[in-house]
């Protein structure tokens, strides 16, 4: 039985892709490089924010990276004096979140993102109150894919892990909820591709928002 849903951010909650492409164009701007296409920042992202500035450099030019530290610092300056520019909650989503809350299901995130700008974004966009436990990468806890932090948030709601769905869209979320022995839903409104979704063992898939509250409400039969 479904008791909680844990959520990745970036490509499940919200289309971030504008929001992670204009500020990584802005800080390699003065190194001389091209503006990187926004469509590119979906294979970025998923494993933390410095590894996506490692590939973000390294398709710029920056093959060695030597401008790493610069650039990664930079990057995270600008994104957490404006963490929710061009940011946009998927439709349909807020109002899947109210349902699944008034279900009673506990609600949480679970983010590659540093927990800081985790916690901001999450509050900016939905406000107090939605999200019962909401985790960004931090010290002491593996980024995903590692199941660390989904298995720290079931043991936070006193839950097993089979009381909980894991919902994501790339192959480093369907890895992780598996690794936590969690059922694991892919999106397809995300950054990566159904086959990438597919391949990685999502256990069902949802089209749309509104299908997480069917197949959430389908499990906990």
């Amino acid at each position: 039985m479904i008791k909680a849903c844990i959520f990745d951010l970036d490509g499940t909650l919200a289309d971030t892709l504008e929001s992670m492409s204009s500020t990584m164009n802005k800080v390699i701007e003065p190194f001389g490089y091209e503006p990187l296409p926004t469509d590119n920042f979906r294979y970025y992202a998923g494993d933390g924010a410095k590894t996506l500035v490692e590939r973000a450099l390294k398709d710029a030019g920056d093959k060695e990276l030597q401008h790493l530290d610069t650039v990664y610092k930079a990057y995270s300056e600008v994104f957490d004096k404006d963490c929710t520019y061009k940011v946009r909650v998927f439709d349909g989503m807020r109002d899947t979140l109210q349902k699944l809350k008034a279900q009673g299901l506990k609600l949480a995130v679970l983010s590659n993102k540093p927990h800081p700008q985790t916690i901001k974004v999450i509050s900016n966009l939905f406000g107090e109150g939605l999200f019962d436990h909401v985790q960004g990468q931090q010290e002491g806890i593996e980024k995903k894919p590692d199941p660390s932090g989904a298995l720290a948030i079931a043991k936070a709601f006193g839950l097993a892990t089979d009381e909980c769905m894991y919902i994501g869209d790339t192959n480093v979320d369907m890895k992780t909820g598996n690794r936590a022995g969690m059922y694991t839903i892919g999106v397809l409104w995300g950054f990566r591709t159904k086959e990438e979704l597919l391949e990685n063992h999502a256990q069902a898939l949802a089209e749309h928002p509104e299908d997480l509250l069917d197949l959430a409400l389908y499990i906990a039969k």
